[in-house]
Formats: structure tokens, sequence, C-alpha cells
């Protein structure tokens, strides 16, 4: 059930570390495997590409040394430089970084169509899901973590495929490469660069334990200011009605120092890498130039293997940083990857059951048999509920707030399902019908309006979609819709903001009783359908829902009695059981706890 806290949008959450990275990591690649060939190509157009780029230094190595030689030859009066053999080892070089390019641009074009195929597919069936999900997991979590996982912990997982994957590859090929490189060039030069790694790999470590912990405090407050945010932008006129904006500030200000303090302290740790890498690069460089220029002294090695030697380092030390920086995206992707996969895993509700109940032949009766239910086993609301209503009776469910009125309505539909005993629909138990069909039985008007962003006409048709335009305003004349619309600009064809601000409160509950009447069900439920509009229009879709209600089978939960004085049948509802059923007039004769709860409302109604 809600916490009766306004539910907010969640922030970026993905950036947390994984339960099990392993695992989230493992789950990932087997989601992957479908794109096993795409894979394949594009580590081998990514393994080519860094194979040419590190053999390019040694070539541009000969043109430096052969330069160098031309330059000995000419003091020593030979036959100087050789400029053609300088230009076709430069033309080779040019060709060797041309290829690694268009090689690099392939595999990048390839993982780009694999990350936006894999978070396309993980959506399509994030919404699929959506579908097959009980309703008590909406009612246990904020719409902001059940969004975060849609949309921040999908595009996480788009980037982090897109550049990690990638780069993991062409940083581990080319660590790999250049070390073999540096050996056909040196050994001992190479031992002498290989000696800053360890003093790197503790460095990183230092930096990623400090840093990590911030990051994910960092995400955790995001989430929060976020929240804060969506809540106070979506009840901002609660807000100013409760002269609440200093507390609100307030609140908001200290979330938003907490989330200050932990991002600057993660980006200064993440920050401090890099300076302190080149640092430690720049000791190497110092190591093997004077080692090298020793060894040019002893003839052991050419000047121009010194540069190309240079440029290797420059190259052993950026994948080393870059695995570095992988190793984050890959924890981010892991966490998020997990929580999308958690959200994928979730129990899903029946939605089909074998030999289901045939609907066309429903008539709509209706029967309850000692029904008990709470949202938690061990703590029940509705103890024993029993109750028969006739196909085509109007039904009215009445009781103090938390009586379980709505509950009902809910086990009805089956959004939850009873903890014991059974509701049945013309001698069938709703557990044997398909879940769909089900609730194809059922229009529903609620006291809270479900309206989107669209015209009119597509609201009221969102009751059956293949209605025709004639339909939809016969639907609006009879819920007394048709005539404000008419005055609106656009009549049917004006378009509802996402948040219906154009339309008023009553206009917008006219509306969703126009999609009920069009969807023509044979069973209806009327929660306080009427709260939202003045009494005179009450009166005209009192009128126009009694017309509706002919011969169907209806359900109407109402607070104020007046409005359901001609139901076939009253049930009175008080902690979980029906203490009372009759007539109207029946129930006033026994003056019992319905005659006081009715008397209750017409004193008051008098005294005004």
């Amino acid at each position: 059930m809600s916490s009766g806290r306004p539910r907010g949008h969640g922030g970026h959450m993905s950036a947390e570390k994984a339960k099990d990275f392993k695992t989230a990591m493992k789950r990932l690649l087997n989601y992957m495997k479908r794109y096993r060939l795409q894979l394949v190509v594009m580590m081998v157009f990514a393994v080519g590409s860094t194979i040419f780029n590190i053999v390019g230094p040694k070539v541009l190595g000969k043109a430096t040394t052969e330069l160098y030689e031309g330059l000995v030859s000419k003091i020593s009066g030979g036959a100087g430089i050789d400029f053609g053999k300088i230009g076709e080892i430069l033309l080779f070089a040019l060709g060797l970084y041309l290829i690694s390019s268009a090689f690099s641009f392939i595999q990048g074009f390839i993982m780009t169509g694999i990350s936006n195929q894999v978070t396309y597919n993980l959506r399509k069936d994030i919404s699929v899901k959506i579908n097959k999900i009980p309703l008590k997991y909406f009612e246990s979590r904020t719409h902001g973590e059940i969004l975060s996982r849609i949309t921040n912990d999908i595009d996480t997982l788009q980037t982090s495929i897109n550049q990690s994957f990638t780069q993991l590859i062409t940083s581990v090929t080319m660590l790999i490469g250049v070390l073999i490189m540096m050996l056909s060039i040196n050994v001992y030069m190479t031992v002498a660069a290989i000696l800053i790694l360890p003093i790197s790999m503790m460095i990183i470590g230092k930096v990623m334990k400090h840093s990590q912990k911030y990051f994910q405090q960092q995400q955790k407050y995001l989430g929060e200011v976020n929240g804060q945010v969506e809540e106070i932008y979506s009840g901002h006129n609660v807000v100013k009605a409760f002269n609440k904006e200093e507390d609100v500030i307030r609140e908001f200000e200290k979330t938003n120092e907490k989330l200050y303090t932990t991002g600057w302290r993660s980006q200064f740790f993440s920050g401090m890498m890099m300076p302190i890498m080149q640092f430690v690069g720049n000791l190497g460089y110092v190591m093997v130039a004077l080692l090298g220029g020793f060894l040019v002294i002893k003839e052991k090695v050419m000047v121009g293997d010194i540069q190309a030697f240079f440029q290797y380092i420059r190259n052993f030390t950026q994948p080393i940083q870059q695995i570095a920086q992988v190793t984050n995206m890959l924890q981010s992707s892991a966490a998020a990857a997990e929580r999308v996969f958690e959200f994928l895993d979730e129990e899903e509700e029946d939605q089909t059951v074998e030999n289901p109940v045939d609907i066309t032949t429903i008539e709509g009766n209706v029967e309850a048999r000692h029904v008990a239910f709470g949202y938690q086993p061990e703590h029940l609301i509705i103890h024993d509920f029993s109750g028969d209503v006739k196909a085509g009776q109007k039904v009215a469910i009445v009781g103090p707030t938390g009586a379980g009125k709505t509950t009902m309505i809910k086990l009805l539909m089956r959004f939850y399902d009873v903890n014991s005993g059974e509701i049945l629909i013309d001698g069938h138990n709703i557990k044997d019908f398909n879940r769909i069909q089900l609730r194809e039985l059922f229009g529903m008007v609620l006291q809270e309006t479900w309206l989107f962003h669209g015209t009119i006409m597509e609201n009221i048709r969102y009751g059956r979609l293949d209605a025709t335009d004639e339909e939809v305003i016969a639907a609006a004349k009879a819920a007394h819709a048709h005539h404000f619309i008419m005055s609106q600009p656009g009549g049917y064809q004006m378009v509802l903001n996402e948040e219906t601000s154009n339309i008023s409160q009553g206009q917008k509950q006219l509306l969703t009783i126009a999609r009920a009447i069009l969807a023509d069900n044979k069973i209806l439920i009327l929660d306080e359908a009427t709260s939202s509009v003045d009494t005179r229009t009450e009166e005209r879709i009192q009128a126009a829902m009694d017309n509706l209600m002919k011969g169907r089978t209806s359900f109407v939960i109402a607070h104020r009695l007046s409005t359901i004085r001609d139901a076939d049948l009253i049930l009175v509802m008080k902690d979980g059981d029906i203490i009372e059923q009759g007539t109207h007039q029946s129930l006033l004769a026994a003056n019992g706890f319905y005659a006081n709860l009715y008397n209750s409302q017409f004193e008051k109604a008098e005294s005004i």
C-alpha cells in the first residue's frame, strides 16, 4: 500500500556497486549472446585497429634511424640522407594508421549498433514485464525507484556497453602488443619501463578505494535530490497553500549539501589519478632516456628505436589508465544490469489458465464466499466476506474509511488474490479466467482520474480503441461531457497537456465516465465517480450512469449515501466485514450502523 508520502521519480542509482559483480556480468553477457556474430566481428576489427596502431611507432623509428644514419654519413663524406627511402617508410606508416582508423570506425559502428539493440530489447522486455507484475509490487515501491530501472539504469548500460567493452578489448590488446614491441627493441629498457607498473597499480587501487564509496554516496543523494525536486514540483500548489516553502528549501539544501560534498570528494579523488599517473610516467621516461642513451653509445640499439620506445612507453601507460576507468564503468554497468535483471526476475501474475472460461457467455452474477484477505498475510483486513449479487443489480458498498471497500474491488479484478475463500462470476471462480479476459468484463471510473497527453477524442477512445468518432461523441453526450468539450478550443481535437491542467477536475471526471460508457463492459465499478463534480452536474451524471447501468452488474463505492438510495443492494462494511446488507429502506428501518451513518450525513447537510 502507499506510504502516504508523495511519490517522486528516482535519481541515478545505477552507479552503485553491484551486490554480485560476477553474476551480473555473466547475465549481461548471456543476454548479449544473440549478438555473438556482431561481437566477434567487432573484436576482430578492434584488435586489428590496435595492432596496426602498435606497429606504427616501430616503422617511424626506422625513418628516424635512416635520417640519423644519413646525417652521420653526410658528416663522414658519404652519400647523405636518402629522402626517397624515408618517404617510402613514412607512406607505409601513413597507410598503417589509415587502416587502423578505418578498422576503428567499423568496430565503433558495430558496437554502437549492438549497444542500441541491447538496450532496445531490454526496454521492450521491461515494457512487457510491467504488464505481468502484480499490483503489490508497484504499491510497495516509489514510482521513482521503478522508473530509475527503465531510464537511468538502461542509459547507463547503453553507455557502458558502447564504451567499456570496446575500450577493454583495445586496452588489453594495446598492453600486450606494446609489451611485445618493447621487448623486441630491448629487454633492459622494457624492464626499466615496467618498474613503474607496481607503483601505478598501487596508486590506482588507493584512489579507487577512496573514490568508490563517494561515488556510491553521490548516486544515493542524487536520487534523493531528484526525488525531492519531482515531488515538490508535482505538489507545488500544496506547498504554497501550507506556506512550507522554507521547510522545503531547508530540506532540499540539506540533501543538496550532502550531494555537493560527496560529489566534490568523488571527483577530487578521481581527478587525482591522471596527474599522479603522468608524474609516475615521466619518471619512467627519465629512466628509459638514461638507459637508452647509454645503450646507443654502446651501439646496442639504434637511435630510431629510442624514439619508438618513447612512444611505446606512452602507449603502455595509457591502456593501464583506461583499464582502471573501464573497471569503474563495468562496476556501474554491473550494478545497472543487476537492477534491471532483478526487475525482470520479479514474480509474475498467472496471465492464462488451462481451459479458461468463455467470457462471451457471462451475464454478470457475482458471488463472494467467505473471503479473507490481508496485504500482509498475518494482518487480515477482510475477515469473512460473503455476498451474492445478481446480474443487472446495482450494488453499493459503503462504510467508513479503511473498511475495505476499495480492497474488495481489487480482489474482484484480481489485482490481488484472496487468502482464503473464493469469488465467483456466473458460478466460475475468477481464477479460472484468463486474467486479461477477466478484466475485459469490468469498466472502471475511479475517484482519481487518469488522462494521458493526447486529444480528448483519443482519451475517450481509450475505453474501446476500435470505436468510431460517432460512438465517442455519443458516449460523451451520455456522460454530459459533450457541451463542455465543444466549448474548448479545438473541441474533441483539443490536446490535453501532461498535467491536464487545461481542464477542471470535474471535467476530467466527465471524460473518464465517457470512457467507461464507451467501453460497454458487463460489470461496472464506480469508485466515488462523481466526487469531483458539483451537485447539478452530479445529478446529470447520475441519470446518465443509471441509464448505463441498466442490465449491467454495477458496484458503486460511495461516501455520499444520498447517491445510492436507489441501489438494489447495499453492502455495509466495517473493519473488513459486511455487517449489514439490504435496500436503503430496509437498512434505515433496521436502525443500525447504516442508519446512523446516513442520518449523520443528513444532519450535516441540514446544518449547512
